[in-house]
């Protein structure tokens, strides 16, 4: 496929991925790619027969998404969840293979889609935040409240979402386990100077002996 260009940080929402990625990016000169910024050029790339969950999705208001049907439903119909667009992901991927490196990162990195893409395990890792992590990390942004908010009912509407954000970390818990992949459990304890502590040792990245430039093993 010739992704070996590619570094692979997935997680659950929340999780850190987005600021590891932008430290790496800026510490070693590579370039970011968030599946997060895609989202809406993948869906005018996509179709109803490629992408059904996702055709559905859209066309639902926020109550149906968000307080009409359970947590469950959201996880297991939710069309990222399930892969679709991840093909484009890849073809992006792919078309920056002439660049320094990638560090791509976001949600929509299914450990069973990326898992056959890699050469070297050492390139991948999926953050696992902690319900409190989580929930810190949301307050400090209110990202999700953005989503929330749009509905009738909004503190129903914010605990449903992050109850399909649990079970969806506890799902790439399983997942990464079964598949032999690399993860750092995210506490309230873990600070970014130790997880990018974690990660540069995990991705082989370090610096040349003078110290004057950074460098990829």
């Amino acid at each position: 496929m010739g992704l070996e260009h590619v570094y692979w940080i997935g997680g659950g929402s929340g999780g850190g991925k987005s600021t590891i990625t932008r430290l790496l990016a800026e510490r070693y000169g590579l370039r970011p790619y968030a599946t997060d910024d895609v989202m809406g050029d993948h869906m005018r790339r996509s179709d109803p027969e490629t992408a059904p969950l996702l055709h559905e999705f859209a066309a639902m208001d926020m109550d149906e998404r968000w307080l009409n049907r359970s947590p469950e439903t959201m996880l297991d119909t939710f069309h990222w969840y399930r892969g679709e667009g991840f093909d484009l992901m890849v073809e992006d991927l792919a078309s920056m293979a002439g660049e320094p490196g990638v560090v791509a990162e976001g949600f929509r990195l299914l450990p069973s889609l990326v898992r056959p893409l890699l050469t070297d395990l050492n390139r991948a890792v999926w953050l696992l935040p902690s319900p409190e992590f989580r929930s810190a990390a949301f307050e400090s942004r209110g990202s999700l409240w953005s989503i929330a908010g749009k509905t009738s009912d909004p503190p129903r509407a914010l605990e449903n979402l992050l109850a399909r954000d649990a079970m969806f970390t506890d799902r790439l818990r399983e997942e990464t386990s079964r598949l032999g992949l690399h993860t750092i459990e995210m506490s309230p304890t873990m600070t970014i100077t130790d997880l990018e502590a974690q990660v540069i040792d995990l991705f082989g990245l370090s610096t040349d002996p003078s110290g004057s430039r950074w460098m990829m093993e």
